[in-house]
């Protein structure tokens, strides 16, 4: 969704936008994953382009398994300003080191199974699984 000069919307519409529930959002919102939202006079969550922007972000950070606790602890550091630059910093290079190491696994897991793929094509071909002999 582009966020240009967004007016802003209901927790039903960025539902529908984003693909989670109003749920999902408010989970984010109470577990600090995205800042508070502002409410209307009629206590109605109102997000606008800033909101937008956290939802995004929490969004593409969970879908990458970074951990909520992560993402909480970088909203709150956003919050308290400039000075925690260092500790997002650090915090950012933390999680890329732990996702770093999951594509590494997920990469040895790919390997695996394309090596017993490869088995299985050559026995529908020869009509026998060998496991003694390599591709």
């Amino acid at each position: 969704m582009s966020r240009e000069a967004v007016e802003a919307i209901t927790i039903k519409e960025v539902s529908r936008t984003y693909g989670v529930t109003p749920d999902t959002l408010r989970y984010y919102e109470r577990s600090g994953m995205i800042p508070p939202v502002p409410r209307t006079a009629g206590g109605v969550r109102s997000y606008g382009e800033s909101e937008l922007g956290w939802v995004e972000l929490a969004l593409c950070m969970r879908s990458a398994g970074l951990s909520v606790e992560a993402i909480a602890e970088y909203v709150r550091l956003t919050q308290e300003g400039d000075a925690t630059i260092p500790d997002r910093l650090a915090l950012l290079h933390k999680q890329r080191e732990i996702l770093l190491e999951q594509q590494k696994q997920i990469a040895e897991t790919l390997d695996r199974l394309n090596y017993k793929i490869g088995k299985y094509e050559g026995a529908l071909e020869t009509g026998k699984l060998d496991w003694t002999s390599d591709i």
